[in-house]
């Protein structure tokens, strides 16, 4: 998609006229009603603010937050490693794409993928820390908390906020988000509990997520279309991708408001990988294009669906909606969610 088309163009300027006109019948019929009809004008008044306030209380917003940093391929075993040139260069790309539509952003960090880098991952973490960037805890090793007791997990919360608190203190922030790796939040309600209260005694908000595009899926096919110098399927598989997460992006929304009866601010979630380096500006622009404006994470947090604790535990680590749909006991049809093109799977195995 071109941004600058539709809506973004000359459709804008004739929305614009369009709603000017539609103020001077708006005054004219006020000045109307006043004067001849002063309860009826009363009326119209509390009617139509009642209206713009409810058609124009919530706009539609993005948080845009990466995990993985500084690579999700670095480190990982029985994959070919990533040059450091190569994690320099994708999350370059990245930062990019997100200063030139303005748009903030969190990373969070795997300290062993830190350590696996080398000394200068500590430079690309100062590259997250300029205005409308942060960092983000992602444990130290990317461990299940499933298969963890509570005094694991504190260990790799603790073990993993190492290098980004001290990235983000000498940059005058505070570290104050922490995701859990594959969302998984605890596989029972004391668990769950207990995983909630000790990142509280840490200082720390479990960070949501609200969108996912399976996008290490499509990562690694496009990864071995690269290995292969196949340009023709490389582009393919972006194409394919892209496509996906406007789907995704559309399907989301409609379950978040099924379950809440509207949209909250939408938080994405995706890797730090050469996909996304390579996609990040058309990602944005399909957001643009859909009518989402950019918030921080801290922002679409404070909504009040964030804040309402979670009441239905899972081994797995769905989407904020299932989960908000769950709590509420609402039937959601899952199976609706376009899962990626079987091509692209097979392609990447």
């Amino acid at each position: 998609m071109v941004k600058g088309t539709g809506l973004h163009g000359d459709g804008g300027t004739r929305q614009s006229v369009t709603r000017a006109c539609v103020r001077r019948v708006r005054t004219i019929g006020r000045f109307l009603l006043l004067a001849f009809t002063p309860w009826l004008a009363i009326a119209f008044f509390l009617v139509e603010a009642h209206a713009e306030t409810k058609g124009g209380a919530r706009e539609k917003s993005v948080a845009i937050t990466f995990d993985d940093l500084p690579h999700a391929n670095a480190g990982e075993d029985g994959t070919d490693h990533p040059s450091t040139e190569s994690i320099e260069a994708a999350n370059a790309r990245i930062l990019a794409a997100l200063k030139a539509h303005k748009a903030p952003a969190i990373g969070f960090v795997v300290e062993s993928k830190v350590r696996a880098v080398g000394p200068r991952a500590k430079n690309i973490l100062k590259d997250w820390t300029g205005p409308r960037l942060t960092l983000g805890n992602h444990t130290f090793s990317h461990a299940d908390t499933n298969t963890l007791d509570i005094a694991g997990i504190k260990r790799e919360i603790v073990d993993g906020e190492k290098t980004t608190r001290q990235v983000l203190k000498a940059a005058g922030k505070d570290l104050r988000f922490l995701r859990f790796p594959y969302n998984h939040t605890g596989d029972t309600e004391e668990k769950q509990k207990a995983i909630a209260a000790l990142a509280a005694k840490h200082g720390y908000t479990i960070a949501a997520s609200t969108i996912d595009t399976s996008d290490y899926v499509f990562d690694r096919a496009y990864e071995r279309a690269l290995a292969e110098n196949d340009t023709e399927a490389a582009h393919r598989i972006r194409t394919a991708y892209l496509m996906h997460t406007q789907q995704q992006i559309a399907y989301y929304a409609g379950l978040n408001e099924q379950a809440l009866g509207y949209e909250p601010p939408a938080i994405m979630l995706l890797h730090v990988n050469r996909l996304n380096a390579d996609a990040m500006k058309a990602i944005l622009s399909l957001f643009e294009e859909s009518g989402y404006g950019f918030i921080t994470l801290e922002k679409a947090l404070a909504d009040a669906a964030y804040r309402r604790p979670l009441s239905h535990a899972t081994k797995y680590g769905p989407m904020w909606g299932y989960r908000w749909a769950k709590d509420r006991n609402m039937q959601v049809d899952g199976s609706l969610e376009r899962e990626p093109p079987e091509w692209i799977v097979t392609y990447g195995e």
